[in-house]
């Protein structure tokens, strides 16, 4: 396991000299900085790790510990910090504790009391991390799946996994609730960029007065209420991927200067004319063609396309309707602690023949109100899977007649099977494969 990664902030060179050596001594990796916002620079530009844990003295020149602290949280890094102060300020101590401090020791501290600290906060994070860690596992399992069995399904996923194995940037297409996102996650994580950072932004979000910003970012002093500087998604997603959601939205003045970031693969900062080098894959997401999209421009087009992908509707995977649909139900169901439902035969053809708008979104939705018992069929015209076939017609008459003689029998199946004629094994057979259940207790009668 590699050492834990701690930076300490002080403007007295002699202490910071010394408590170095003592943590580098236990087995850290330390980092030392003279002033805050010099280790803000540093975690900033160019865009880094953060460590496991941030050590800062409270009274400083310029920013503060407790400024520190705060800018650390603005930038949501989720870094625990433990500031150290020679004056014994107990109202200063309570603002940090307040801040969001993690712990407050008093110069001169005890090191092997500082050791127990930095050792229980390093442990405390290390737990954090993995608590965070197994979530996105669980929620990549709950919603990362592209699941289906259909002609149109297999063929999406052997196209995700050609374009996962090479570097170029993607225009993926297709209806709301499709899994455009879904899709770029999977390019993503199936790519030599896995490790890399994966950033989403929906441009349709985007307010077009911060636009520029929140995507650019801006150098120190550029924004007066910002005068650090900041790096922007583009920065943000430097070794990995950006998606950039409902690209159509994007505003035009801002389409021009993505395009260049997009050639030069470099990026300026607002208030800055030095260019910060990207690698990046762009995968950006439209509900419609982008050729068709009237204001957006060509030439990014044809450089955001170095290939595209299209998602398919639920009207063209209907065969696999009933797998996702139970499969989102029974993580509804265990989420909930429900017990898994039962998709019944019948219920099954319904949802093929639904006409789905919000495709997947939708079906999600609606599956996860019948694990809870709130779902309700909607009323639409829906011919989505075709006409139903003989057979299929067959098969629904088929379960309505057994449904109805058992209900007339109280769920009995020996006199449901005597009534219908056949063996009570066939019916069995019937029973489980249109949903139908017998009561355990008309069962005993004989």
């Amino acid at each position: 396991m590699s050492a834990a990664r701690l930076h300490i902030v002080d403007d007295d060179a002699d202490h910071l000299a010394a408590l170095a050596d003592l943590l580098d001594a236990a087995g850290y990796a330390v980092r030392g900085f003279a002033a805050a916002a010099d280790l803000l620079a540093a975690m900033d530009d160019p865009p880094d790790m953060p460590p496991d844990m941030v050590i800062s003295d409270l009274r400083m020149p310029g920013m503060d510990g407790i400024g520190l602290l705060r800018a650390l949280r603005e930038r949501a890094l989720g870094v625990p910090v433990v500031l150290l102060t020679g004056h014994g300020d107990v109202a200063h101590a309570v603002e940090a504790m307040r801040a969001g401090a993690e712990d407050f020791l008093e110069k001169p501290y005890d090191s092997a009391h500082l050791l127990s600290v930095i050792r229980r906060t390093v442990e405390a994070q290390a737990a954090r991390r993995e608590v965070t860690r197994l979530q996105q596992v669980l929620c990549q399992r709950d919603q990362g799946t592209i699941l289906g069995k259909s002609r149109a399904m297999r063929a999406f996923r052997e196209r995700i996994a050609a374009l996962a194995s090479v570097d170029l940037d993607v225009v993926v297409t297709g209806e709301t609730g499709t899994g455009k996102e879904l899709a770029a996650r999977a390019i993503h994580a199936g790519s030599a960029r896995a490790e890399g950072p994966f950033v989403a932004l929906n441009c349709a979000a985007l307010p077009e007065a911060m636009a520029e910003t929140i995507l650019f970012g801006h150098g120190r002093g550029a924004l007066a209420h910002d005068a650090e500087g900041r790096a922007g998604k583009l920065e943000a997603a430097h070794g990995g991927t950006l998606m950039l959601d409902e690209v159509e939205a994007m505003p035009p003045s801002i389409q021009a200067k993505l395009l260049r970031v997009l050639q030069e693969r470099a990026v300026e900062r607002i208030g800055e004319t030095a260019p910060r080098p990207l690698d990046i894959r762009v995968i950006a997401a439209s509900k419609a063609s982008l050729r068709l999209v009237e204001g957006f421009r060509s030439d990014l087009f044809f450089r955001l396309a170095g290939t595209e992908l299209a998602t398919p509707t639920l009207r063209e995977a209907g065969e696999d309707i009933p797998l996702i649909f139970a499969h989102y139900a029974q993580l509804a169901a265990r989420r909930y602690g429900r017990p898994d439902p039962d998709l019944p035969w019948l219920l099954q053809q319904k949802l093929r023949r639904l006409a789905w708008p919000g495709n997947v979104r939708e079906l999600k939705a609606s599956a996860e109100a019948y694990a809870l018992g709130l779902f309700e069929m909607p009323r639409r015209a829906a011919a989505a899977a075709g006409p139903m076939t003989l057979a299929e017609r067959v098969a629904e008459f088929e379960a309505r007649e057994i449904a109805a003689v058992l209900a007339a029998r109280s769920g009995n199946t020996l006199r449901a099977s005597e009534a219908l004629g056949i063996p009570r094994r066939t019916l069995n057979d019937k029973m489980r494969r249109y949903g139908l259940t017998a009561d355990p207790a008309a069962e005993d009668l004989g």
